[in-house]
Parts: structure tokens; sequence; C-alpha cells
């Protein structure tokens, strides 16, 4: 029989509400109703009469448990922990609103907040729609350039957040993420191209326990450039950083045409594929592994992780989302904080 103080004192997850009109709320109620007994606990921060209403409309039997961070673990098995926002939010199933981006960015502050003081484990974000926040004065391109400032303004570090997508067939790192196709040509540089190489090499050794993490790296012209004939980036920009990486002791290879980096004995030979743009990516990975990818952050001081899809507008509210990206994320959120735990712990004795 499990302890109820035992459970009390596990640190939850913090899951946020996302796009209240979005799929968010609907598959977090099915993440929960889907539960076992290994699940760490998470508490969702949104409007708790919101949650209800879309439970209702679902015809979910999920228990709501209007709670704190602090006693959202007691309250885990027998009903779904809410921590309100005091934010009310109307969530119309496939119908956006601008008036509900407060409380979507909120919850975003506050569970990195929790995280921050000690009262959660880890973050773990339902999707957004960056085009509602925009209409809202949202200034970020999106939730991982967010998360970037959040941790500047609760730990006090200049963060370099890096895109990790996680899948057990396939992990990518896009270098450059939200901005557009003619735009990542002036972007790319060495210096961003090394550290992005450097948090991921980092990252996958404290966190995901990979003692030498090998990178191959793309191009960024079809064929790698075919020796400068269709691109000199691949000469003049990407090997002379992957040079300096191997000098570093980093395990890289590349620069390596995208169209052959992805079919299965090529993933055999590394463990994270850097790519140099958004598309060039999540393409493969979505293709891939659309319901078990799972986003995640680098180079944060807490572990956050997403379900690696959208808000899905044309769904909500019809009871067919599928949680199992969710599901996904919240267990490697748990597993991802662990290690890091443990790393922090190892760290701290070795300098005693």
């Amino acid at each position: 029989m499990t302890n109820p103080s035992h459970v009390a004192a596990i640190r939850p997850l913090a899951v946020t509400q996302g796009d209240a009109s979005g799929i968010g709320i609907e598959i977090t109620l099915k993440a929960w109703g889907q539960r076992g007994p290994q699940t760490r606990p998470f508490y969702l921060l949104a409007d708790a009469a919101q949650v209800q209403r879309c439970a209702n409309a679902l015809g979910l039997d999920v228990p709501i448990a209007e709670t704190t961070p602090q006693t959202a673990s007691a309250h885990f098995a027998s009903s779904l922990p809410v921590v309100s926002l005091g934010v009310p939010v109307e969530g119309r199933p496939g119908m956006p609103n601008a008036a509900d981006a407060k409380a979507t960015i909120l919850s975003i502050e506050r569970a990195v907040a929790d995280v921050h003081a000690g009262h959660a484990h880890a973050v773990v974000t339902n999707p957004i729609s960056k085009d509602v926040l925009y209409k809202s004065g949202f200034r970020h391109p999106g939730h991982t350039e967010f998360l970037g400032d959040l941790a500047t303004k609760h730990y006090g570090v200049a963060a370099r957040p890096v895109m990790l997508l996680w899948s057990p067939v396939l992990a990518v790192v896009p270098v450059t993420i939200h901005v557009a196709l003619k735009d990542v040509f002036s972007l790319l540089t060495g210096t961003l191209l090394k550290d992005t190489c450097r948090i991921v090499a980092r990252d996958m050794t404290e966190r995901f326990g990979i003692s030498q993490p090998r990178l191959a790296v793309a191009g960024l012209n079809p064929h790698a450039g075919e020796a400068g004939s269709m691109g000199r980036e691949e000469l003049d920009i990407i090997a002379p950083a992957l040079a300096d990486l191997r000098a570093e002791g980093l395990s890289v290879i590349g620069p390596l045409p995208a169209d052959t980096l992805f079919h299965a004995s090529a993933r055999a030979k590394y463990d994270v594929a850097v790519c140099m743009y958004h598309d060039q990516a999540l393409i493969p990975v979505k293709t891939l592994a659309f319901d078990s990818a799972v986003n995640v952050t680098l180079g944060l001081p807490f572990v956050r992780t997403s379900p690696d899809h959208g808000t899905a507008y044309d769904i909500a509210g019809q009871g067919i989302a599928d949680p199992a990206s969710l599901v996904a994320a919240l267990d490697l959120a748990g597993r991802l904080s662990d290690t890091r735990q443990i790393a922090d712990t190892q760290s701290q004795a070795s300098q005693r």
C-alpha cells in the first residue's frame, strides 16, 4: 500500500494549460485517466471551472481537486489537481480567443516559478498558438525563447535555450528555430553552431546519461553543398565549426547531406541529429514518431518538456485527441528531472 505521507512529499510536475481552445485540457484529463502506479504526480495550472466544463462536455469522469502545488501530490491518486490561476478562461473548443492569452502566458510563468521555488519537479507545457499570443502583445518567437527569458528572471542566468525533439527512434535539434527560411542564411554562424552543439552534448550527458553523445550535423544546402557548387556554407561555416568542436573532444560528424541522414542504418550511428533549420529537423521526427516524440528544451536550469504537436483546433472538443505525446512528455520530464537531481547531488558532493 502506498504511504500517503510519502506521496504528499513527492514533488509533482507542473503542467501548463496551453491554449484553452485547443486540446491541451482534454489530453491532460485523459493523461490523468491513464495514470499508473509509477506515474509521477502532476498538477494543471488552469482555470478550474473551465477544466470542469471541459471534462463535463467530453463526458470524462475525472474528479477535479482545486489545490496548491504543495498539496497536489496528495490529491493525485483520486483526482486531477488543478492550481487555479485566478484568471477566468472562456476556452471555446476550436475558437481561439486572444482574451484567453493572459491565462496561457500566466500558466507558463507560474510553472517556472513553482519549479524555482521547489514546489514542482519540472515544467510540462501544453501546446500554444503563437498567433493568438502575438495578438495579445506576446513578444517572444515561441515557447523556447520565452522559457529562456523566464530562466534569466528566476535563476539569474543568461540561459541559451536549445530545442530538442526526442523520441525512442530519433532525436533532432534545429540550430535556427522559429525564423523565416530566408533568414537562416544570415543567422547561421560558426559561433551559433558551436554553442548549440556544446549545449546538446552537455545536456545529453547530464540529463540523458549518455557519456559520449554522438552528434551528426546536417549540411544547409542540398547534398551538403556538393563541395561548394551548391553553396559555401558547409565549407566556410559548418566544417570549420565542427573541426573546432572535435578539437574540444566532442564526437561530431558532418556536415552530412540531410536527405540521407534519417534512414534506419544512418540513425544507428548517432544519438542526435543537429540540423540547420526548423523543418529540416522536425519533418523527419514527426514522420517517424508523431505520437511518441517529445519537445525538450535544453540549456535551461530546469527541465521542460512538451508534446510534439500543436493545438489541434480542428479536433478540439470532439473527444478524439490522443494524449500519447503528453504522456510521453510527462514520463520523460520525470526521468530527466531525476537524472539532473542525481547529477547535481554528485557535483555538490565532489565540491565538498
